[in-house]
């Protein structure tokens, strides 16, 4: 592996990265090469990259390891344990990104990091709330938000939030797990083994958090409100019914190049 001349080499690290790419490689790490430029660039020293290679190698994901994702072109940061972004939420972010105009009401509950909100703050939200049921994912995404001007709120789902902004939400965001209970056990050991499992696991079809947030949803959108939530290709239909049947319209989008399906759902 060689590495541009631009690429920020600290003095006390070696020139060649070429044994910690084989490194990564033997570990079953598919992008070794890209995730040894992160880890370079993360590390100060000889003795940091050798503990962040040997966490990497272990199973750690990349973002836990260096304490941040890049998402839509931010860095966002991760801490151990808390939900990943995924590139595939990244057709999420930007299709909310579209349908939000400026002094917008914005919340996005199952927030994890923040991702997602964060991305929307350069629309000048009007209010920015983000909530988790997760106390680590509160703590994180606070760091990611507060510096934007949002708040973060630790809760169930809409328990969460500030009764105040019932009625009055123009864009709802939540990306929750719709991972099938039975499939947890097949997902990597990446997200398996180091997110939290409430993350993940969203009942017997993957749909059990989605079908609360869209029954709560018209409490909480304003009218022309929209709702947008992540889910896969297979379960799209389903998640169709059971946002309609909550009294809004919905519409899938989705990115075959991200393997990303979207709900978006308006308040009539």
């Amino acid at each position: 592996m060689s590495l541009p001349p631009s690429f920020p080499l600290p003095s006390d690290l070696p020139a060649d990265p070429s044994q910690v790419v084989a490194t990564l490689r033997r570990a079953g790490c598919v992008f070794a090469e890209d995730e040894a430029r992160v880890l370079f660039a993360g590390a100060r020293d000889t003795a940091e990259l050798t503990a962040m290679v040997e966490r990497r190698a272990a199973g750690l994901p990349l973002e836990h390891v260096v304490g941040w994702a890049e998402f839509c072109g931010l860095r966002v940061a991760v801490d151990p344990g808390v939900f990943v972004p995924r590139r595939r939420t990244e057709f999420l972010a930007r299709q909310a990104r579209a349908c939000t105009p400026p002094e917008a009401v914005v919340v996005d509950l199952c927030c994890g990091t923040g991702a997602v909100a964060a991305v929307l703050a350069d629309r000048h939200p009007a209010r920015l709330h983000a909530a988790d049921l997760d106390p680590a994912a509160v703590r994180c995404a606070r760091r990611n938000l507060a510096p934007l001007g949002g708040e973060v709120h630790e809760g169930d789902l809409y328990d969460a939030l500030p009764g105040e902004l019932a009625g009055r939400v123009d864009i709802l965001i939540a990306n929750g797990p719709y991972v099938p209970t039975d499939d947890v056990a097949l997902l990597p050991s990446e997200a398996r083994d180091h997110e939290r499992r409430m993350a993940l696991d969203g009942g017997a079809d993957g749909l059990d958090v989605l079908r609360r947030v869209a029954a709560g949803a018209p409490g909480w959108l304003a009218p022309g409100g929209r709702l947008f939530v992540e889910t896969s290709e297979r379960q799209a239909a389903a998640a169709e019914a059971a946002v309609r049947s909550a009294g809004l319209r919905p519409r899938v989008r989705q990115d075959d190049d991200l393997y990303a399906t979207v709900i978006i759902a308006t308040r009539p």
